[in-house]
């Protein structure tokens, strides 16, 4: 099977041992991994701000890098989301769109959907797991604790049969991290207690691990950590799934 990284800009900047590790993950489970040069930003920035005329060009480069591929996984639940949610607003009319939603998936989704993947490593650790906004409530990988429907995780199954690692269960499961791009300059303070609020329920639990699908609530909980100076380790989920299974 072919798959196409589509590797979001801050992880491309900032965290690119994510998509390494992405990649590292997918061929495990004997995927053959391509990564489009030509690739750019999906727009999602400008788009939420409300600027989609500046979106709008860097959609249809998507469209065209990425149509000749079976698969597109993203190591990013907001970027995926922007692909499958938000495209048609930026584009409307554009029969390309549908294509690219049908194909386009976050990486615990096509593990789960699609590969069927269950994954067998170790990794000796207890482990709080945060699922960002995006993820959660615009894709489905988990049930929301404001469902009413029964109770499941894309993520927490993935890491199932992980030998040693103990899921520490959290008092508030999904609740906003704070980061929200932009939310986290305009509203700062906000932003922060929101976040040290997420940090304390996981030191709570006993985690000495938070692992998500979003590198940008990570980025900002581990910004608070180092601040603060706390010991807790993050991790994206492919981080973790690539140091289990090594």
């Amino acid at each position: 099977m072919d798959v196409a990284l589509f590797i979001p800009c801050y992880v491309d900047q900032f965290y690119p041992r994510v998509g390494l590790a992405t990649a590292e993950v997918l061929e495990r489970h004997g995927v053959t991994v391509h990564f489009p040069e030509a690739q750019t930003c999906c727009g999602q920035p400008m788009a939420n701000s409300g600027f989609f005329d500046d979106a709008r060009p860097l959609a249809r480069k998507m469209l065209e890098v990425f149509a000749p591929y079976e698969h597109v996984v993203c190591p990013s639940g907001s970027c995926t989301s922007m692909v499958r949610n938000h495209f048609e607003t930026v584009l409307p009319g554009d029969p390309r769109v549908a294509g690219l939603r049908a194909k386009t998936r976050e990486l615990c989704e096509f593990l789960h959907d699609v590969l069927r993947a269950r994954p067998r490593g170790r990794f000796p650790h207890k482990v709080g797991l945060h699922d960002s906004c995006h993820g959660l409530r615009e894709l489905r990988l988990g049930s929301g604790s404001e469902r009413l429907v029964q109770a499941f995780s894309k993520m927490r199954t993935l890491l199932d049969g992980i030998d040693g690692l103990q899921l520490v269960e959290l008092a508030r499961v999904d609740e906003c991290c704070g980061f929200g791009g932009t939310f986290a300059v305009t509203e700062e303070a906000v932003s922060c207690a929101m976040g040290r609020d997420r940090i304390a329920d996981h030191e709570r639990a006993g985690a000495e691990v938070i692992a998500g699908g979003d590198v940008s609530c990570l980025m900002h909980l581990d910004g608070l950590i180092r601040r603060d100076g706390k010991k807790l380790r993050v991790l994206h989920v492919a981080e973790l799934l690539e140091e289990a299974t090594r």
